[in-house]
């Protein structure tokens, strides 16, 4: 079936303006100022609405994460409407401090499963530790043999993590990257960052001492605290990207960071937003006693894209960058990040307050003004 988008004002994420969008076989067929009605396309008309491409979340806990104040503090699986409330498309899904309790194999199959359900979804393997838990024996191997496999996944400068040496990141950089080269991907190593005061020393020697390419080193939580995201500029100009986390722990909020690296001179397309959504989150009384558990919400990229708008003034062409192009060109997706022919027909469809109404993932329509039309199997 083919579906043409009429009247669409189109940011892919350059401002194209109005312009007819032709979709089918869930790839974007044609973009072009006007395209004839045929009488086997079903019209949906834009109505002049803003059109973007589907939203990319490189760092969400799909099958759930928390649990280190015990079992009953482990969080649940995200189900599919969920992500389309909120406009997210394609989805990287991995584990957090747990890789016990938690399997990289259960987050590959929760990965098929959003894929079956209409989204795209990807992931990390491993954890938090230096000692990989993977699903073949090897990260080199997980990154060939794997398909959903995109890279890696470690935590440095937290007292949860391994306390890992150059030595010890060179190594898994390396299976990342040559299994990348193996199979076609690009292979990253996503590294959780922690609050302690070593930050991204360690990175820094990396890339400065070790001259290990910077593009398979990917840092996120970079906004934790002021000093972390000041260091994390310093690897910003050396031609990294670095992640602001949108619904985590958080100095400022994220937009204003994002504000921040670009008085300082760093490139928008060398930031990126993610949510870390579904973590476990604890709750607090006025004395700052644990009283319950909630999850990190998934919608907060949405939330700080608009704000860069509204609050920052960004355009929407720069704005939207962070959860379009710049996470797809960090995880090498060829297909998304854009609104071009050939490439996947994952779309977000705006009011002009920037208010989502209508979502597309791989061609077909998931939410219809502000309703989420397909949900997950087992949601009510």
């Amino acid at each position: 079936m083919l579906t043409l988008i009429k009247n669409a004002n189109i940011y892919a994420p350059e401002h194209l303006g109005k312009k007819d969008i032709l979709i089918g076989n869930r790839q974007i067929l044609a973009i072009e100022d006007s395209i004839a009605p045929h009488e086997t396309f079903t019209i949906w008309d834009a109505r002049g609405k803003t059109l973007t491409p589907g939203f990319i979340d490189q760092h969400v806990h799909i099958i759930g994460a928390g649990g280190k104040h015990g079992y009953a503090s482990m969080t649940p699986e995200i189900m599919l409407g969920e992500f389309i409330s909120c406009g997210t498309t394609t989805v990287v899904g991995l584990l957090g401090t747990d890789g016990t309790a938690r399997s990289v194999k259960t987050l590959y199959a929760k990965a098929k499963a959003l894929t079956n359900e209409g989204i795209s979804a990807y992931m990390f393997t491993s954890y938090f530790s230096i000692d990989p838990v993977t699903i073949t024996g090897s990260i080199q191997d997980d990154m060939v043999f794997i398909d959903k496999v995109l890279g890696c996944k470690v935590a440095i400068s937290d007292e949860r993590s391994s306390y890992p040496t150059a030595t010890e990141l060179l190594r898994h950089l390396r299976e990342v990257r040559v299994g990348g080269q193996i199979s076609g991907k690009k292979g990253i190593l996503h590294i959780h960052l922690g609050r302690m005061t070593s930050q991204i020393d360690i990175l820094l020697e990396l890339v400065e001492k070790y001259e290990f390419p910077i593009e398979n080193i990917s840092p996120t939580h970079v906004g934790r605290t002021k000093a972390l995201f000041e260091q994390s500029l310093q690897f910003a100009r050396l031609g990294g990207m670095i992640d602001i986390t949108t619904g985590g722990t958080k100095y400022t909020d994220p937009y204003k960071s994002v504000l921040y690296a670009l008085e300082q001179g760093i490139s928008i397309d060398q930031l990126t937003f993610s949510s870390d959504g579904n973590a476990g989150l604890g709750k607090t009384d006025e004395n700052g006693k644990l009283i319950g558990f909630t999850k990190a919400p998934i919608h907060l990229n949405m939330e700080q894209t608009a704000a860069l708008i509204r609050e920052g003034g960004l355009p929407v062409s720069e704005a939207i960058k962070l959860v379009t192009s710049n996470p797809a060109k960090n995880l090498a997706l060829k297909q998304k990040g854009h609104l071009k022919p050939g490439y996947d027909a994952d779309i977000c469809c705006f009011d002009d307050d920037f208010n989502l109404t209508d979502v597309f993932a791989m061609g077909k329509q998931m939410m219809r003004d502000k309703k989420v039309l397909v949900k997950g199997n087992f949601e009510a």
